[in-house]
């Protein structure tokens, strides 16, 4: 019988994934089975400078429920069909929804967004995996609940789950998502269903509060990784403060980041500021809201007088620090000589909310961003160049200006070198600075798309050399950041990998980690 599948899994003949799918259709229904090439379009739409073809799925299951999901990881054992799980899918920048391998099918949670519980007392949520935070602001604004979110860039459209299990970030004292994250459900390779923490404890009621459980901590090995499906996840939420004071500081020369980033170090590992906030350079701020034709239509790298003509006059620094401060007005008015002092004292110039025009959209989507409320601003960014490319380069440097100014003379060297704009920003973290570089280039046009491509391998292995490692990495080059990390951690990966998936059915190729 000839079949008209759009991919197949690789070593699956076209007879047995048809098998496959009468069977997923069984479990789920045909209308929550996806083969045909018009409706699998929106699973293959990224961004990364790969080709569309080669991240092809050969379908899409979208299950109600976690049985479900045990029955279709029993049919994919069976016929050795591999499913890619996703959130949302809404992953911009490291790979969306569509698999590292050609032909794995994607497992769609979105059906499963059930918003199980939300604890005003002890301020936690545990939600199924397709939960977007649209739908948690939703449901704390119905119930006027006195609880904040933290949310990462896309956060109307993304998940909690799918971007802590990615070790997303968001700018709130929330903000490493993974540290706050409390309690999994996880369906295993093998259809069992896992309760990790405290949920392993029959008639637990501690499942959301205390993270560790008894035993090997678990949780950690199901993120950035393919050992399991996590259906349901707990989360901690901030309650809500009495006061939030967020405030801007501008610095006008690029060197300036090291005292801008040595300033914060202090402020930020003794908590004077407890929030993840940002260090934009100007291009970042300037791409949010213009068009690149609109400034230089040249080619190569947008020129460092053109930028920094731009930014005198729209009034932005060279670098931008974005950070806010929380709690009563005693503790606010305490915490904000101290902040105001250092920046001060730094050459840094300090804004307030009162010294902001209302209207401003870089503030008041900074603003809303450290208090939780959920913005699309940043997507801004995607029309700088437009043409749909966007790959993000994530290193991880040492909360200190030196090595923050190190990582930005390479990436701007190199990016540079490929014709791609320094579209930059640090995320404080603790001790650590997320340094987040956004690659805009036009998917349609193949010289990008090359270039794109090159700058990125250039940036990863040059970074590495020097001993800078991504946090996240797109599916376009998760074998590669893999291997930069040893083969001991990638002998361990797959140790756990044949453990856990024999028949590696749950996305083969995440994180560079496939049997």
């Amino acid at each position: 019988m000839k079949h008209d599948f759009v991919a197949l899994p690789k070593g699956v003949p076209a007879d047995a994934f048809a098998a496959a799918v009468k069977e997923f259709r069984a479990i789920v229904g045909d209308e929550h089975v996806i083969t045909s090439a018009d409706l699998i379009a929106p699973y293959i739409k990224i961004m990364i400078p790969e080709e569309d073809d080669k991240h092809m799925p050969s379908g899409a299951l979208l299950p109600g429920s976690v049985e479900e999901v045990q029955a279709i990881v029993g049919v994919c054992n069976k016929y050795k069909v591999p499913v890619w799980p996703i959130s949302t899918g809404r992953n911009f920048g490291y790979g969306s929804a569509a698999p590292a391998r050609r032909g794995t099918m994607v497992l769609d949670l979105r059906r499963m967004n059930r918003i199980l519980e939300v604890d005003a007392d002890l301020c936690y949520a545990l939600v199924e995996a397709g939960c977007t935070y649209q739908q948690l602001a939703d449901y704390i604004e119905e119930h006027d609940l006195p609880l904040w979110l933290d949310t990462p860039m896309p956060a109307p459209v993304a998940s909690p789950t799918g971007n802590t299990l990615d070790r997303g970030v968001g700018y709130t004292p929330y903000g490493e998502h993974f540290l706050f994250q409390c309690g999994m459900e996880v369906v295993l390779a093998n259809g069992k269903v896992l309760r990790t923490g405290m949920g392993a404890l029959e008639n637990s009621n501690t499942w959301q509060v205390f993270k560790w459980g008894y035993g090997p901590y678990l949780d950690g090995i199901f993120t950035q990784s393919n050992f399991g499906i996590v259906t349901k996840m707990g989360f901690w939420l901030m309650p809500r403060p009495p006061v939030y004071k967020p405030f801007l500081v501008k610095y006008p020369h690029e060197e300036d980041i090291v005292k801008a980033i040595d300033t914060i170090r202090v402020l930020r590992i003794n908590q004077i500021i407890a929030n993840a906030g940002t260090v934009s350079n100007a291009l970042w701020e300037i791409a949010v809201t213009t068009r690149r034709f609109e400034l230089w239509e040249g080619e190569g790298q947008i020129p460092d007088e053109i930028v920094r003509e731009h930014a005198r006059e729209k009034g932005y620094g060279a670098w931008n620090v974005y950070a806010a401060l929380y709690g009563t007005q005693e503790q606010v008015d305490v915490n904000w000589k101290m902040v105001k002092g250092a920046f001060e004292a730094s050459g840094g110039e300090i804004f307030t909310e009162q010294d902001m025009p209302a209207d401003d959209p870089l503030w008041q989507y900074r603003k809303d961003m450290m208090s939780g409320t959920l913005s699309m601003r940043e997507f801004g960014l995607y029309n700088w160049r437009g043409g749909g490319g966007s790959t993000w380069f994530a290193p991880v440097s040492q909360a200190r200006g030196s090595e923050t100014l190190k990582q930005m003379h390479m990436a701007k060297a190199i990016t540079r070198e490929f014709g791609i704009d320094y579209v930059a920003l640090f995320i404080i973290g603790w001790r650590d600075m997320h340094h987040i570089v956004d690659m805009l280039y036009d998917r349609t046009d193949p010289a990008q798309m090359r270039a794109a491509h090159g700058c990125y391998e250039k940036l990863l292995h040059d970074f590495a050399a020097q001993g800078y490692g991504v946090y996240r990495a797109n599916t376009a080059f998760m074998d590669e950041v893999a291997a930069l990390y040893g083969p001991v951690k990638h002998e361990v990966n797959l140790a756990l990998k044949r453990a856990l998936d024999p028949n590696n059915i749950l996305a083969p190729g995440k994180s560079g980690i496939d049997i």
